[in-house]
């Protein structure tokens, strides 16, 4: 959604904009080229980190990239003595190449190891989260995370294959959620794509700190300053929704919403890269 951003944060403004999820840094040179006189880029993603510094090599000193997770914002901005700056923007969820990518566990399409760490330098695997956690939790996390009716089925056969034998790979995994829902037929998703996302949001924490993030966005923006938010699943963005509209109604920070409703990616777009479909974006400026 490269065309919505610009419309939405404006880098024609000049100043200093924040990716906080710079990834492969396509949003990164679209704002640096339409006019951002600076970018600070973040990531959490050590691989993806390099790909965008390498990405953004002929821009200079107009960029700075710090292996940061997103909601680290503040502390980022404290430390380089910013209290202020033009625009945020934040694309959320896991990324075409951490999907794609060998051996990070995100997708069942391979058998792999079952890590899905965004940040691969810190914290529990999915493999060794599911060694420890209890049925009722895992039940839980999979059916708030994953919207998924069968979650304590799920759970249930998850746990009990775990005893026998750790489950360290993305293809049994995949095989035991798959055998424990119940067959009606065609599906166009496969059985264990929800229990794939719920589990990939828990190891992540994605939905963690989200609400404060945006708040503490809002706030460092310079009156006039603008930010933009994409979502991929309901979840994030109810969050982004409501957060935005409590901060309006409060009035503290004196933030505007620019978007009644999301705006979701063109039929072109979705043609060209079917994982857009579920994208929706939401806006705020300083006033």
């Amino acid at each position: 959604m490269v065309a919505e951003v610009l419309e939405y944060l404006a880098p024609s403004r000049g100043g200093l904009f924040v990716d906080c999820t710079v990834g492969l840094a396509g949003h990164a040179r679209a704002l640096l080229d339409a006019g951002a006189s600076r970018l600070l880029g973040l990531d959490r993603d050590p691989a993806a980190l390099a790909i965008s510094r390498e990405a953004l090599t002929t821009y200079g000193d107009r960029v700075e990239l710090v292996h940061s997770d997103y909601r680290a914002l503040p502390r980022v901005l404290d430390e380089r003595g910013l209290d202020a700056v033009d625009g945020v923007l934040a694309d959320l969820g896991v990324s075409s190449m951490q999907l794609d990518a060998p051996g990070r566990g995100f997708s069942f399409r391979r058998d792999e190891p079952l890590d899905m760490r965004m940040d691969t330098s810190t914290g529990a695997t999915a493999a060794e989260m599911l060694a420890t956690v209890d049925e009722r939790t895992l039940a839980d996390v999979i059916y708030e995370f994953g919207e998924e009716r069968y979650a304590r089925r799920i759970a249930r056969a998850i746990v009990e294959e775990g005893r026998s034998r750790r489950i360290e790979t993305t293809g049994r995994l995949a095989d035991v959620v798959r055998r424990a829902i119940p067959r009606k037929g065609y599906s166009r998703i496969d059985p264990a794509t929800r229990t794939f996302q719920a589990l990939r949001i828990w190891v992540n924490r994605e939905l963690d700190g989200l609400d404060e993030f945006v708040m503490t966005a809002g706030r460092r923006l310079k009156p006039g300053g603008r930010m933009a938010i994409i979502t991929f699943h309901s979840l994030e963005d109810r969050i982004v929704k409501h957060t935005l509209r409590a901060i309006q109604s409060a009035g503290e920070v004196g933030l505007q919403v620019l978007t009644k409703r999301p705006v979701v990616p063109s039929e072109a777009e979705v043609e060209r890269n079917v994982r857009a479909r579920s994208a929706k974006l939401r806006a705020a400026e300083r006033t």
